[in-house]
């Protein structure tokens, strides 16, 4: 059998966006908010007594929410250990070998879900279903970074965006349909049906590449040489696979040993520098208040914009949708606008929206404000969706060097997942205290985000990996990366950019 299935070029990047990183990234927003819909099902409350609050006390009900939330948020713990697994497997197994594993721990988690007849079952499939998860999330948009050229990088992994929200939005319907279904069969599909995106995972992770990148950092040139020339359709000994080489090779020879200490030293790198950077970027991720919104979308929905249940759920799963909308002008302008341009628009948007929400929300009787109120989180969503939803994956995975590359997007990521589950537990308690309120406070995180975003993160856009290192070996300070980014020529990208567009057309 021919390697990768005799796919070249274009195809090859296609059928690894496709049957890589669409299924993993389809499967993290589909676990993100599959236990939400199910939690107030009558058979999955009959079966798991611990989380009813129908018959309870007012002192149960309290103390049963909090439950709620905490299996709610046990899927993020285990997503949080997850990433930070990855910063040893990552450099010690390559990319392939750690999205194979952690493919397989995310279908055993799903099958104990689907099996669990107790609350401590429930627990532990939840657990390791956020630790599969959690491997994939930290693994495959760095691993289809590293594949990707320059200019095509951008747009295939800013489709997180569009895949984490058609996950998301069906589970939801999913859950909206199943929950007419009689009995356990309610709850038990929809967590069953989740192994069909580990079954595809394993499947096609089994025929791609391995990074290019991590086999030059194991010294194994000759079989990276040959996947660079699957990648870009040349033949191995074509000068611009010479190029790539020899780029690879120069920044691997400036990053040092790469150790896990290193991270914590700024030297010539500027890998602290760099840590902190991405670690900052998911930190917004979380802040820009959007997982508030997808743990919880019933209950906004129908307590605090006091809609009937049905009308909830349908709106709660049409509310992902946007994500498709928003993730489609994002994969467009990613490139055009930068990934800067495209954070900087997506926070101004997100502060806007939510600071009307939260006027809007403060007014519960009146049926127009609510309705309006309704609109402006759907367009909170696609603000959100074209700024850090499609781009922070994309951004954290650019802009570390390669030897620390899993390590420090294992750092990065498990923040993402840390604050993940800090949301989940404050959430419930928050509305209950302050209500509309809520939204104010990320309405002015969103806003300190522009400012910080304008000042500290360097456009990475048009750029090849090895190019972004140079960005900030040039740099003295975090204040002058930015414009160290808009001074630093780009004409090794574009020279690359231009050899791609005449390879796929007859040039003069």
């Amino acid at each position: 059998m021919p390697p990768f299935l005799g796919l070249r070029g274009n195809r090859l990047n296609v059928a690894a966006l496709l049957g890589v990183m669409m299924p993993s990234i389809v499967s993290f927003g589909y676990n993100q908010s599959l236990l939400g819909g199910v939690l107030t099902l009558n058979s999955f409350e009959q079966q798991f007594r611990e989380i009813d609050v129908d018959d309870a006390t007012l002192n149960e009900k309290a103390q049963k929410s909090t439950v709620q939330g905490t299996i709610v948020a046990l899927y993020a713990v285990g997503g949080l250990f997850g990433a930070l697994s990855c910063i040893g497997l990552g450099d010690l197994l390559g990319r392939r070998r750690v999205i194979l594993v952690a493919a397989l721990t995310q279908m055993v988690g799903a099958i104990l879900m689907t099996s669990a007849f107790d609350f401590v079952h429930l627990i532990i499939a939840r657990l390791i279903l956020g630790l599969g998860c959690g491997g994939l999330v930290a693994t495959v948009p760095i691993w289809q970074s590293e594949i990707s050229s320059a200019h095509k990088r951008g747009a295939h992994v800013a489709t997180t965006g569009i895949f984490a929200g058609g996950g998301t939005s069906l589970s939801l319907f999913l859950d909206l349909g199943m929950s007419f279904a009689p009995g356990s069969v309610s709850w038990r599909f929809p967590f069953a049906f989740q192994v069909l995106f580990s079954i595809a995972i394993i499947g096609a992770i089994s025929f791609m590449p391995e990074s290019p990148r991590w086999l030059i950092q194991k010294n194994r040139t000759i079989e990276a040489r040959e996947i660079l020339a699957a990648l870009e359709d040349v033949k191995p000994n074509d000068s611009k696979i010479d190029v790539e080489i020899q780029a690879i090779q120069l920044s691997l020879k400036l990053s040092g040993e790469g150790s896990l200490g290193q991270i914590f030293q700024m030297g010539p790198q500027r890998a602290f520098h760099r840590a902190m950077l991405a670690a900052s970027v998911m930190l917004f991720l979380q802040l820009t208040g959007i997982n508030v919104i997808t743990f919880f979308t019933n209950t906004i929905f129908e307590q605090y914009l006091r809609l009937d249940s049905v009308t909830c759920r349908v709106l709660a799963a049409s509310y992902q949708l946007v994500s498709l909308v928003g993730g489609t002008v994002c994969i467009f302008t990613v490139e055009a606008f930068g990934r800067r341009g495209l954070m900087l628009v997506g926070a101004a948007g997100n502060a806007i929206c939510l600071a009307l929400v939260a006027g809007l929300g403060s007014q519960p009787t009146n049926k127009v404000a609510m309705h309006v109120a309704v609109v402006f989180i759907f367009l909170y969503h696609f603000t959100f969706i074209i700024g850090f939803g499609g781009v922070s994956f994309l951004y954290v995975g650019e802009i570390a060097p390669l030897k620390m590359r899993a390590t420090i997007n294992g750092i990065s990521v498990g923040t993402f997942w840390a604050l993940n589950v800090l949301i989940a537990e404050i959430t419930p308690i928050a509305f209950n205290a302050i209500s509309w309120r809520l939204f104010i406070i990320f309405a002015g995180l969103n806003a300190i985000m522009v400012i910080l975003v304008y000042f500290l993160i360097p456009e990475t856009a048009g750029r090849s990996l090895e190019e972004v290192d140079q960005i900030f070996v040039s740099s003295n300070s975090i204040w002058d990366s930015v414009w160290v980014a808009k001074r630093l020529p780009r004409s090794a990208s574009e020279d690359l950019q231009k050899e791609e567009e005449c390879h796929s057309k007859v040039c003069p």
